[in-house]
């Protein structure tokens, strides 16, 4: 959707939120592909071409590839889509190749190859080196809510949220062969860019249409998806896609953040619903949680919002879960889990060097 197709109009925006089915759900899951004697990227073209599945994308790296599943009534067969789809892809591999789902790769620090298309060449000229540097996976998450009014009240409340579920989905120490510190490096990565992390407070509908209509008319975006923060009303889709979240390792914790994702908007639209919201926090407040979550996943603290209190991110996790399990047919002790073991401490245990074939080793597990 180029600029001169956004629907830069409130009443087209209103329509096309309105018109999606509450509940539905689908995801889109970035991997890297990488050679199974350094362990370094190479390029998905040939791949893609042996795939033929249109769930199977390329994306801007030419190593970097997207299984993309369709709308789903409920999560698990989501999960269960996209299970399918990576098992396409290594069986595309062969022997001289691997897939693995990776937020940074461990080994590189520096530019890598762009796909040879168009767009990445546009991009290229527009972002110079920095657009070369995005080598960076998240797993994303489209959430309908089939009202225009609910969509924005429930935009607040997960921008609030971001640090929580980011800390979560938290896997990606390394970065260049070395331990960053960090417990995602990844949204560092993706700072070079413009409209990167927390996203601003939308006021309205009206409020959204013009800050669209005022980028698109300066040149500062030209395509929807360069609306890159980490929780974006999707303009082709009418969903909330959320992007905070790295890719995970396995379909076993991909599954078990997605529910707990899935289940926590049904939640947050029953409060919409209830008129239980408090205005949008300060993007500042967030952004500070947010460097937090990134720095400490769910062993550090996160302050409230509101007072400044200090609060355990692994104590508000697990009182978010316990909000939400209403919502989870099943209930959520797999994402309780993920809490009390999370998946960068497996990584960091590892180190970088015996990371990239641990993830090749788990991609279909």
């Amino acid at each position: 959707m180029t600029g001169s197709d956004l629907p830069l109009d409130a009443g087209l925006l209103r329509s096309l939120f309105a018109r999606t089915v509450a509940g539905t759900v689908g995801f889109e899951e970035e991997l890297l592909l990488v050679d199974r004697r350094r362990y370094l990227p190479v390029d998905a073209a040939s791949l893609l071409a042996r795939v033929a599945d249109p769930r199977v994308k390329p994306e801007l790296p030419a190593c970097q590839l997207e299984i993309a599943t369709s709308v789903h009534d409920k999560v698990a067969d989501a999960v269960d889509e996209l299970r399918s789809c990576r098992a396409q892809v290594a069986d595309a591999c062969g022997t001289d190749v691997a897939a693995i789902a990776a937020p940074v790769h461990p080994l590189l620090d520096g530019p890598i190859a762009l796909s040879p298309t168009r767009r990445a060449a546009e991009l290229g000229v527009r972002y110079r080196e920095a657009i070369g540097r995005q080598l960076v996976s998240s797993l994303q998450i489209h959430l309908a809510f089939g009202d225009a009014d609910c969509t924005l009240g429930v935009y607040h409340a997960l921008r609030n949220l971001l640090p929580e579920l980011a800390a979560l989905a938290a896997a990606a120490p390394f970065a260049g062969g070395r331990d960053t510190g960090l417990c995602s490096v990844r949204p560092l990565v993706a700072s070079a860019l413009p409209r990167q992390g927390v996203p601003p407070a939308i006021a309205s509908w009206d409020d959204f249409a013009e800050n669209l209509a005022w980028a698109v008319r300066g040149g500062a975006v030209t395509d929807a998806s360069e609306w890159w923060w980490e929780l974006r009303p999707h303009l082709r889709y009418g969903t909330l896609e959320l992007r905070v979240l790295d890719v995970q390792a396995t379909v076993a914790h991909t599954s078990a953040i997605a529910r707990f994702v899935h289940a926590l908007s049904g939640r947050l639209a029953e409060l919409h619903h209830l008129g239980e919201f408090q205005p949008p926090a300060p993007t500042w407040r967030i952004a500070e949680n947010r460097w937090a979550a990134l720095r400490d996943g769910v062993r550090g603290e996160l302050l409230d919002l509101r007072t400044g209190e200090p609060r355990s991110t692994r104590r508000r996790l697990h009182e978010l879960i316990d909000s939400a399990e209403p919502f989870a047919p099943g209930g959520l002790d797999d994402v309780r889990r993920v809490v009390d073991d999370p998946p960068v401490e497996r990584l960091r245990a590892l180190g970088p060097e015996r990371v990239v074939p641990w993830l090749a080793e788990v991609f279909t597990a």
